[in-house]
């Protein structure tokens, strides 16, 4: 289950990593794209990069199974952590939710860098 999740979690990093904005939202659950619409994800992608710049290095740190994440609904997540090198953030840490959406297949449900 968790190996299912980190694939489709890598993919979409790689996706995200490409600057493809639009892929990585049809990527993502069902109910991000309810809470998310395009432009605004478009919008949050283009701050991101604007502040950190494009990632150097990607390690994953921490991955574990839940059955609740704050502000979605009870269902199977499995959340990701990352240590990350920024152009201009040399250290952050990026989490990504992935989250079994309705259909089975493991997708992306959030996505955060501190």
């Amino acid at each position: 289950m968790i190996g299912d999740a980190s694939a489709a979690a890598d993919a979409w990093l790689e996706r995200l990593d490409a600057g493809d904005v639009e892929a990585t939202w049809e990527r993502t659950s069902s109910l991000f794209r309810q809470l998310v619409d395009l432009s605004k994800w478009t919008q949050s992608f283009e701050q991101v990069t604007a502040l950190f710049g494009r990632p150097l290095e990607r390690e994953l740190a921490t991955s574990e199974y839940l059955e609740s994440v704050p502000g979605a609904p009870d269902g199977n997540y499995v959340v990701l952590t990352y240590t990350t090198a920024f152009e201009r953030k040399k250290e952050a840490i990026e989490t990504v939710v992935a989250a079994l959406d309705d259909d089975g297949e493991w997708r992306v449900g959030g996505y955060f860098v501190r």
